[in-house]
């Protein structure tokens, strides 16, 4: 008894050890972590940017020393980006083995495969095309491998990448295009962020369900037909320019737009319940107690827009949807 008793507790002893804990949590961790590229919500600081980043950093600030050890407190995706910047080709294959998925992106849309050819790591963008990373993935700002390997002259990753089938997308320019980076306004939002679901019979210019990290919110797609008509870009414009202005607790809270990036878009808060309309034709005629609270909430709103320094806002088309 005493022999089995023995044998038992060092069994669970390295069962438990620290080092077998350490791999173990380690593993479950990556695992989870990168199911849901998009779950990350940090930014890549180190080595080069990507080509069609408007706002350019110092070369201080984009070194990535060939010695540096991996910062402590990243995470899976940060460290396989990391490694990729580094050209750490055993690095690169070791984490992808433990399963992190080789599309993870950071806040900016960047994958591994973005920051290689960056830097120009040959090795380690044939290592992760094999591991079938997704060649013509975009950034934020459009930009793909093929594209930043060519801006940054490393003409043998290009070569690899267009021998791939790698395309380089065109640059495309919406009416709000600014030349200036420091005038992208600052309720612009990633395109990469929002997920928008095509559904039959919503029509165009009008409000849909999406999701916004994970949020739901209501937006409006500028139609495409509509970019070379002056009338219709300028009240996108205006009604772009009002709903940033506007903060009241009875006004649909504004939470950004997409104006640099094809399609354009308008994003508001999503109310769960719909508009007034669709309530009345469920719920039919309205006690007189609920009426007047619906009366008092509009009017509430109405006198704030009707209010506002140093131009009131007039809203000429109010309706229950």
């Amino acid at each position: 008894m005493e022999n089995v008793a023995a044998q038992l507790k060092r069994g669970i002893s390295r069962q438990f050890s620290t080092g077998s804990m350490r791999r173990t949590l380690s593993r479950q961790f990556t695992r989870q972590n990168s199911l849901d590229p998009r779950r990350n919500n940090m930014r890549f600081s180190f080595g080069r940017q990507s080509s069609l980043d408007p706002i350019r950093r110092s070369p201080e600030s984009l070194s990535c020393e060939p010695h540096m050890s991996v910062p402590e407190n990243l995470d899976s995706t940060m460290q396989l980006l990391f490694m990729a910047s580094k050209g750490d080709v055993n690095g690169v294959e070791e984490l992808l083995k433990e399963g992190i998925d080789v599309n993870s992106i950071d806040l900016d849309g960047r994958t591994a495969l973005h920051i290689a050819s960056c830097e120009g790591h040959y090795d380690v963008v044939k290592v992760l095309l094999s591991r079938r990373a997704n060649i013509d993935a975009r950034d934020r700002w459009g930009s793909t491998a093929a594209v930043d390997a060519k801006y940054y002259g490393n003409v043998e990753v290009y070569s690899l990448l267009k021998a791939r089938g790698a395309k380089a997308p065109k640059t495309r320019k919406t009416p709000m295009t600014v030349g200036n980076p420091k005038e992208v306004p600052e309720y612009e939002l990633n395109p990469l962020e929002l997920q928008v679901r095509k559904v039959d019979g919503i029509s165009k210019g009008t409000y849909q369900v999406a999701k916004w990290n994970g949020t739901r919110v209501s937006v409006k797609i500028f139609d495409k037909d509509s970019y070379s008509d002056p009338e219709r870009v300028n009240a996108f414009t205006n009604e772009l320019t009002l709903l940033a202005k506007a903060r009241h607790p009875n006004i649909v809270q504004f939470v950004g737009a997409v104006t640099q990036n094809l399609p354009m878009m308008i994003v508001v808060e999503c109310n769960p319940k719909g508009d007034l309309s669709v309530y009345l034709q469920k719920k039919g005629r309205l006690s007189p107690s609920k009426a007047l609270r619906f009366a008092l909430d509009i009017a509430r709103g109405m006198n704030y827009l009707h209010e506002c320094k140093p131009d009131p806002i007039i809203h000429c088309e109010l309706k229950p949807k």
